[in-house]
């Protein structure tokens, strides 16, 4: 796959644009005291859905669009951070939209999507047997199906790193969540486009490690999915396109916990005053844990989303990991 190019990613800004604004980043005091080293947060908690997915729909929907190929219905799966992407856009382009998670998903980003006019289906236990069933939906149904990974989701979602390494040129090291590889693939077209610097290290959970294993491995390996609280980074089997481009292009990867996950929500709320869902405190989490590396840089991280369930944030607050 080609990565967007700088062209591409300034086509796409004016597609995200007429929906969302740039969002901000902040060298946040206590935050850059925590780490010991000047830290940014990029806050793509700010969106209208919470969370940076918002930016791939528009621009997904807009290629469709551009080739003639606006279809009837949109079928896709999720966890819910794509789910409210996909959900967004169709309901701008009048686009009829079922979403599939899995069972025992997050209760309050149902209801989001469901707000935006998506007929939900629940099933499977985990994101990848509800990709497989929303495969099987869209062949029966003549719908079209919407990656988690696709190059025109890619357009939009390199428009905030695009953002990100523009404000920031002093960026010496970021760190990005891993679920599909979207985001972090993203990073790296924006930095390649704007020939920046800055290293970029992938984040995984300790208990969702494909990408991490499949880096290692050379070749795609299916890992377990155990996470408890980052659920938008609990991936089962690697994206095979995704990975020919995270491979050579990250620094390295870092696995983090729940309980360190846990530890970079609260530190990301009492620090700021936002709420990071785990995947959204995962770049935090990791670079806590290389803290001893970073000093004298500047760090960038990915406040990726916010979205977590009311229930589940009170209990993080209270010293509970999930």
């Amino acid at each position: 796959m080609n990565l967007p190019t700088l062209t591409d990613i300034e086509a796409a800004a004016q597609v995200v644009y007429r929906s969302v604004p740039p969002t901000p980043q902040y060298r946040w005091g206590l935050l850059s005291e925590r780490l010991g080293t000047g830290c940014w947060l990029k806050h793509e908690n700010h969106t209208p859905v919470g969370a940076f997915k918002i930016r791939g729909g528009l621009t997904y929907f807009d290629q469709l669009q551009q080739r003639g190929e606006r279809p009837r219905e949109v079928i896709s799966a999720t966890r819910g951070n794509h789910g409210q992407s996909i959900g967004w856009a169709a309901r701008e382009h009048g686009v009829a939209c079922t979403i599939v998670v899995p069972h025992g998903n997050s209760v309050e980003k149902n209801a989001a999507m469901r707000a935006l006019g998506v007929q939900l289906v629940e099933h499977g236990s985990d994101f990848q047997e509800s990709r497989e069933h929303a495969m099987r939906l869209a062949a029966e149904r003549g719908a079209h199906m919407v990656p988690s990974f696709h190059r025109d989701l890619l357009r939009g979602v390199s428009t905030y790193w695009w953002e990100f390494f523009k404000a920031v040129p002093q960026l010496d090291v970021v760190y990005v969540p891993i679920g599909q590889g979207s985001g972090a693939c993203s990073a790296i077209a924006a930095k390649q486009a704007l020939g920046h610097r800055a290293r970029i290290v992938g984040v995984v959970s300790a208990h969702a490690t494909t990408y991490a294993d499949s880096i290692a491995a050379g070749r795609v390996v299916e890992a377990p999915v155990t996470t408890q609280l980052a659920d938008g980074m609990a991936c089962r089997v690697a994206d095979a396109e995704a990975l020919a481009i995270l491979a050579p292009a990250l620094d390295h990867i870092v696995q983090v916990t729940d309980d360190e996950v846990a530890q970079a929500m609260r530190a990301v709320f009492a620090d700021t005053h936002n709420v990071a869902e785990g995947a959204g405190a995962a770049a935090l989490a990791a670079a806590l844990q290389e803290k001893e590396t970073l000093s004298g840089l500047n760090v960038g991280l990915s406040l990726s989303g916010g979205n977590v369930d009311s229930a589940i944030f009170a209990k993080v607050l209270s010293g509970a990991s999930a």
